[in-house]
């Protein structure tokens, strides 16, 4: 169960040198961590979480396995994408299959490398993007919604409710809006019908605004711009400079890492805060086992209850589920671990209707 973020963003906004860095980063975890395969365009990097540390240090545990976030990196885009131009079809082939959206913006200036379009402009950058995305969205929309207003007129139940979530997409996309924008007028019961049309457009977004290395702490002028985008409509958005992404990326140990970040005014790469928004984005929340051999972060999407948190472990303990020994993160610390928490009646027994919480501390107890 891979959760994962599709990079977007025209030729030369500095796409390839945030991927690369991810991957160079993937690769230097992937001495620790085994399991992390990589495929020419996608990278596994863990999600940081200082949490880990502590948890392990409480418990001795031989070793940490952090949870992980897949990026895709998606072949560049080009004008007329929706019609098949260049890669077109492939790109948005890919671009449905991700959880979640990083678009890449250009928002620096440099006179050796060319922006496609002859000026600096990260709006006018989000907005070609876009356009292509919302075209292919309305195409799909309109080619669907005959058959369906067809089906309502004749009193079909689930095609009269279905049209209540497609005709307002339509008309965000002729207005020029993604589909997400309508995302806050829907009620909790047309959300998941609103997730049966696929559009791209319905997926989050975070935009990553790329600068150079004297603005990496700061941000500018056109940062502020993209930021105010995001805000406008349901996005978020993370500065970055994604070429001391890569410098950093390829230094042997950490506190060679954090000096030369301290040089720049940074507290930690900003890979990491891309990789935190994403998962923020994706609506994911960490849960912990912790034990001697292992602490070990896992992933749920918020809302999730405990059998199916068992589950991510191993598909028995879900279907065999009894209950979830749950300590949460702050009680397991403030107790020095589980055996103090036990003590401070910190340790709680939850059944299966129990939502999990980010930090939550589980031992599953099942029955196969």
């Amino acid at each position: 169960m891979g959760f994962n973020c599709g990079i977007v963003g025209l030729p030369n906004v500095g796409k390839s040198t945030l991927f690369n860095a991810l991957t160079a980063t993937a690769a230097a975890q992937a001495a620790n961590y085994p399991f992390c395969t990589i495929e020419p365009n996608v990278g596994r990097v863990s999600v940081p979480d200082e949490r880990l540390d502590v948890l392990a240090k409480l418990a001795d545990s031989a070793k940490i396995v952090p949870t992980q976030l897949e990026f895709v990196d998606i072949a560049g885009l080009v004008k007329g994408a929706a019609q098949g131009e260049g890669l077109g079809n492939q790109f948005l082939a890919h671009i449905r299959e991700v959880d979640a959206i990083i678009h890449v913006l250009r928002c620096f200036e440099d006179g050796d490398i060319t922006h496609v379009d002859g000026s600096i402009d990260p709006l006018r950058d989000a907005e070609t993007v876009e356009t292509e995305l919302m075209l292919a969205d309305l195409e799909s929309l309109e080619k669907r919604i005959v058959n369906t207003q067809k089906k309502a007129k004749t009193g079909e139940k689930e095609a009269k409710e279905l049209l209540a979530v497609m005709e307002p997409a339509i008309q965000a996309l002729r207005d020029g809006r993604p589909a997400r924008t309508i995302i806050p007028n829907l009620s909790p019961e047309q959300l998941p019908l609103f997730k049966q049309l696929t559009l791209i457009t319905a997926k989050p977004v975070l935009y990553v605004a790329n600068v150079s290395e004297e603005d990496a702490a700061t941000g500018n002028a056109y940062t502020e711009k993209v930021a105010e985008k995001a805000r406008a409509e349901n996005a978020q958005t993370v500065t970055i400079a994604a070429a001391i992404e890569a410098e950093v990326a390829v230094l042997e140990s950490e506190e060679e890492k954090k000096e030369f970040l301290e040089t720049l005014g940074l507290k930690e790469p900003g890979l990491n805060r891309v990789i935190r928004a994403g998962y923020d984005l994706l609506h994911l929340l960490t849960f912990f086992t912790v034990g001697p051999k292992e602490t070990r972060a896992w992933t749920v999407t918020k809302g999730a209850k405990a059998p199916q948190a068992a589950g991510v472990i191993h598909t028995d303990f879900e279907r065999g589920f009894i209950r979830a020994e749950t300590i949460a993160y702050d009680d397991y610390v403030a107790c020095q671990g589980e055996a103090g928490a036990r003590e401070a009646g910190k340790l709680r027994q939850e059944g299966k209707d129990y939502e999990v919480q980010d930090g939550d501390i589980f031992h599953f107890k099942f029955n196969v």
